[in-house]
């Protein structure tokens, strides 16, 4: 593909995605990001057929670099998450009312 049609697509999608992200209720940032982690998942399946695929050294290392990414924003994005959904949680008052 042309490179300056490439370049106009990741524009886009930048400036959609910020603009998508910044309407979004306060309210709605924990199934937001519960979501986002899902797709990163599939990026991690992605990232592993990559890094394992009988490529030149340079595709082997891109493709780990991608599994290692990948990764900690789903670790990080799930302890995010569990931290926001904890500020939910009831307090324990130690049986008193």
């Amino acid at each position: 593909m042309d490179a300056v049609f490439l370049a106009f697509i990741l524009m886009l999608s930048i400036f959609l995605g910020f603009e998508l992200i910044s309407k979004v209720p306060a309210t709605l940032h924990t199934p937001l990001m519960s979501g986002a982690n899902a797709i990163s998942g599939i990026t991690i399946v992605g990232a592993l057929t990559s890094a394992g695929a009988d490529l030149p050294g340079l595709a082997n290392f891109l493709g780990f670099l991608a599994v290692a990414m990948a990764t900690i924003n789903v670790i990080g994005g799930y302890m995010v998450t569990d931290r926001m959904l904890s500020m939910f949680k009831k307090k324990d008052t130690g049986g008193q009312s």
